[in-house]
């Protein structure tokens, strides 16, 4: 999570939520975070201090701190940055936890837009973009503007899966099961409108 990330991010969802130690990475970049989520285990004592009452301790650890903050959160969407990169074990939870809850949440990483795939979804992409899909139990699925179309394809982890596909242009996906839609950065425009969310 870097400063252009978090300003670009701050121009579409204006409300600052740090995942625990999130808060102490949001005071370095100068930013003053709404609220900060988590059991607290990463989160410095002298930004505990400074934060005060936006701290909000959830001390139980059947879910991630990325997961707290879904479930405290009221927003139309989510934009959820610095939740992959590091470990993976910590990406992978916060993969999962996009299945878990039913609210809107478009994670950027350092390359990729990431959301769980609606049932169905139209993407207007530059030709060349990549698209993937990234199935999280049995998926099927039919497209129209995908170099390889996924109609009559059957999507697993353990069998195949969806990635490094090529947009010829708009991009129509209709979903049956739960899996994860990617595209490079620069679509994040196209995934926002999509979504039918603020892009500025």
């Amino acid at each position: 999570m870097n400063q252009i990330d978090v300003d670009d991010a701050l121009t579409i969802a204006p409300c600052l939520v740090a995942a625990d130690g999130g808060g102490d990475r949001a005071l370095d970049l100068g930013h003053e975070p709404q609220a900060v989520i988590g059991d607290l285990d990463s989160l410095s004592a002298q930004a505990r201090a400074h934060l005060g009452s936006r701290v909000h301790h959830v001390a139980e650890q059947d879910s991630t701190d990325f997961g707290k903050c879904l479930a405290l959160i009221e927003a139309p969407f989510i934009l959820a940055l610095g939740f992959t990169g590091q470990r993976l074990d910590h990406t992978l939870a916060a993969m999962s936890d996009l299945f878990r809850t039913s609210k809107t949440v478009v994670m950027l990483s350092e390359e990729e837009v990431i959301t769980r795939c609606p049932a169905h979804i139209t993407l207007d992409l530059e030709p060349e973009t990549r698209v993937s899909i990234f199935p999280f139990g049995p998926v099927t699925a039919h497209s129209s503007g995908l170099r390889w179309p996924l109609d009559g394809l059957e999507f697993s982890p353990d069998t195949r899966v969806g990635t490094s596909n090529a947009a010829l242009g708009r991009v129509e996906i209709t979903l049956n099961g739960s899996a994860l839609l990617m595209v490079p950065r620069e679509g994040l425009g196209a995934m926002l409108q999509a979504l039918g969310l603020p892009q500025t």
